[in-house]
Parts: C-alpha cells; sequence; structure tokens
C-alpha cells in the first residue's frame, strides 16, 4: 500500500466498494456469456496479474518467447502502455518506446526476429497479427484482465514479497481483480522468490492459494547478469569498488536495490513513477546527483525497460560523458523438474493446437 492510500484508507473505501461492484458484475458478464471472449485457432498465452505493482510480467514474457522462438513462429502482442500512439503498430528495428511503449521497445531490440506488435484492442491485434504473419503461436503480455480474448493458457503472476490475496481493491487496496479470479488462471507462478526459500514458506503458500488440480504452481526468482552500456551494449562486469546512481521509472525498484547494496561500494536511488517520460529537467537533476558523488569511481545504472527510454530521448545529450548501464534481469526457476515440467507443459499446448500440428 503506498502513502497516499494509506492517508486516504476510509476515504477510499467506497470508491472500493464501487470499483469492486462494476469488476464483478464485468467479470459475470463474461462468465454468462453477455459479454464475448473470442477464441482463435492459434495458440494464445496470456501472461499478466491481478494486482498493480512489478510482478515481473516483461521477463516471464521474455522467457517464453525464447523457449519457442527456435522451433516456433511467435508473436508478442501488447497494449503499448505509455505510448503516444493508438491503433495496431507492427514494431521494427526503428520503432521507438514513444510509438510503441518501453517494453515492447525492450522485447523487440532483444528478439530482432520475433514480431511484436502493439493493440489497446486485444482482438483487433490478433486478427491483424493473423492476417499479415505466419504464426503458431501469440503471447499476450499483461493480459489476464483481457477477457474479451479466451486464451488457451492464462498464466497468473504473484509477486512473492507482495502477495496481496487479502488485499482490498484498487483504489483502497493493490488489486485489480478480485483474488477470486485468480481461479481462472491455468499456471499461476510465484514471482521473485528468494533462492533461498525454505520449503516450509512454498507449502503455506501453496495452502493459502487453495489452487485446483487443472492449475499449476511454480516458483521462480531472478538472476541479473554483467553490467550492459546503453551507448555501445558492451558487457562489462560489476565492480566493487565504485559509487552507483540507481535510477528507476518501475513499480517495484526494491530487488535491483537490495541487489546492488551488497555489490558496490555505495548506492543511492533517484526514483520516478512507473513508465516516466524522461525530460530534460529529469537529466539535469540527475547530472547534478551523479556530479555531487565524491568518489571518482561512478557509475550511473538503470534498468533495462528505463534504458530503451533513455536511448530514445532527445535530452539524453545532457549526459553525455556519463557512463550509464542497465542490468539484465533473466528468470530462473528454483526447481530444475518444475522448469521441465512447465516447459513441456506450454510446449505440448502449442504443439496440439490445429494450426502447429501442420509444422510438427
Amino acid at each position: 500500500m503506498n502513502k497516499y492510500q494509506k492517508k486516504y484508507r476510509l476515504l477510499l473505501y467506497p470508491l472500493s466498494v464501487l470499483y469492486e461492484l462494476i469488476v464483478r458484475l464485468r467479470n459475470k458478464f463474461f462468465d454468462l456469456g453477455i459479454l464475448h471472449s473470442t477464441s482463435f485457432d492459434i495458440p494464445v498465452i496470456s501472461v499478466g496479474n491481478i494486482s498493480i505493482g512489478g510482478t515481473g510480467k516483461t521477463p516471464h514474457s521474455e522467457y517464453i518467447l525464447n523457449l519457442f522462438r527456435n522451433d516456433f513462429l511467435v508473436a508478442l502482442l501488447s497494449r503499448g502502455y505509455g505510448r503516444k500512439t493508438k491503433g495496431f503498430i507492427l514494431a521494427d528495428e526503428n520503432s521507438t518506446s514513444s510509438q510503441i511503449g518501453d517494453e515492447p521497445r525492450q522485447i523487440k531490440k532483444k528478439f530482432k526476429s520475433i514480431t511484436v506488435a502493439v493493440d489497446e484492442k486485444r482482438v483487433r491485434g490478433i486478427n491483424k497479427l493473423i492476417e499479415t504473419q505466419t504464426l503458431n503461436v501469440i503471447v499476450l503480455d499483461d493480459a489476464f484482465q483481457h477477457r474479451y480474448v479466451n486464451s488457451g493458457i492464462n498464466i497468473l503472476l504473484i509477486d512473492y514479497n507482495n502477495q496481496n490475496i487479502d488485499d482490498h481493491l484498487l483504489p483502497m487496496g493493490n488489486l485489480r481483480e478480485p483474488a477470486s479470479q485468480k481461479d481462472r488462471a491455468n499456471i499461476i507462478i510465484i514471482t521473485k522468490t528468494p533462492i533461498d526459500v525454505k520449503p516450509i514458506n512454498r507449502r503455506i503458500i501453496e495452502k493459502n492459494l487453495a489452487i485446483f488440480p487443472y492449475q499449476s504452481l511454480y516458483f521462480t526468482g531472478f538472476s541479473y547478469g554483467n553490467l550492459i552500456n546503453i551507448y555501445s551494449n558492451k558487457e562489462e562486469e560489476l565492480n566493487n569498488n565504485i559509487d552507483v546512481l540507481l535510477i528507476t521509472a518501475i513499480a517495484n525498484s526494491k530487488p535491483l536495490l537490495d541487489y546492488l547494496t551488497e555489490k558496490v561500494r555505495n548506492v543511492k536511488e533517484l526514483k520516478f513513477r512507473d513508465h516516466h517520460s524522461w525530460t530534460l529537467k529529469d537529466f539535469e537533476t540527475i547530472k547534478t546527483k551523479f556530479d555531487n558523488f565524491s568518489h571518482n569511481k561512478k557509475i550511473i545504472i538503470t534498468t533495462e525497460k528505463d534504458s530503451v527510454r533513455f536511448i530514445d530521448s532527445e535530452k539524453i545529450d545532457v549526459l553525455q560523458n556519463i557512463p550509464i548501464y542497465y542490468i539484465p534481469i533473466q528468470v530462473i526457476f528454483l526447481d530444475l523438474e518444475q522448469e521441465k515440467q512447465f516447459k513441456k507443459q506450454l510446449i505440448d499446448y502449442v504443439k496440439k493446437n490445429k494450426r502447429s500440428n501442420k509444422l510438427h
């Protein structure tokens, strides 16, 4: 719960009740068929959450894309949150974050051969992709609430550190959907799980979730890679004798901050709101903060998502000659057998689909 929610908790309660009524009524309309979900004869996998805040949607979408990329023709379809455009856009290597959003831009930059598209109307976006591309599977990023598409597999992500199962709905709490909507998921992944989590803690989570026999539960964490220079894309190892100014504009930067605190001499964070668009004033503030570091060995580190908006900004020249890096993150399964099961579950689903049978 953020500071705003804590301060105005009681005042926000009536709004949360109204919001919950609307959300429950909408879901009931879908359940009764009053609102229509469209099915497609191509495998569709959605990745999303029922709470606000970063649960790791983009890294998990990237994991799935990487799983499929060598054997299937795969596309990622996103809403393109934060973009300044509307409608369907098929991304290319020259697409900017203002055109397609920072997360699709990040994915297209990393997976150049994979089809990436954005559309705020997912049904229209899928139809456009089917009409214009030869595909075997489509991955929907941040689409658990988007019930106009009847996905073959719904993957729900829950942050280990903010499980919010008994939380209130927005704006009083952090839930975008009632906790009962987790029952729509085929797969539930507890993300950002500590590598050394105790088995008893995993069993407690499984018991609290009360998953059904048709649902699979997995636990994943994050692994941080080497530094990547945002200008040259050259890779460097993290030096423990440096000062770091951490620039973040993501929902939850604490895991990265904790990681760097253990790895470098000194770290200070300058935090902006999620998906923030950098301004000249922002870059001037960043430069001032950086210049005030007394240590002569100092760098700026940001997240991979934020770095694409750095590069796309026309104001980045303010930070010229300052070493700026991002740290890529990678999804890791805590259990090797679970990872094998997860991969098999997704690949079997795609192979059994009508269209993919033509390929296999």
